[in-house]
């Protein structure tokens, strides 16, 4: 993920892609199938702070357009993205209901009770 001086100047395609040639320049297209990306904006990791479900939908929909374009159709519908970053039992029903956002890596919110919520939300 990016940080928020990226995303303020614009540069979250640019930083994502820049993360995921680097996974795709050593993995051939049959291994993708066993491979999770997690997209985890750095400006939200532990401060409480989510981005709206319009920005993580455009992040997930970007990594899956580059994925399409640069590794195949059919990698791209297949891989799982998943989205970290402040997810709580608050937002997990709005994220898990966006089109590209396939699960949650989810940090602090696995040792509280609100953990139960955000698994169920993502069945």
């Amino acid at each position: 993920g990016e940080t928020l001086e990226q995303r303020q100047a614009e540069q979250t395609l640019e930083v994502l892609t820049r993360q995921t040639q680097a996974l795709a320049s050593i993995i051939s297209e049959s291994e993708w199938e066993r491979v999770v990306i997690a997209y985890e904006p750095v400006w939200a990791i532990g401060t409480g702070v989510v981005a709206t479900p319009a920005q993580a939908q455009e992040a997930h929909q970007r990594l899956r357009q580059w994925i399409s374009r640069m590794v195949s159709v059919k990698v791209a519908e297949n891989v799982r993205i998943i989205y970290g970053g402040s997810v709580k039992g608050d937002n997990c029903v709005e994220l898990i209901a966006l089109e590209d956002v396939d699960g949650f890596l989810v940090g602090g919110a696995s040792l509280k009770p609100e953990f139960g919520s955000i698994i169920r939300s993502a069945l």
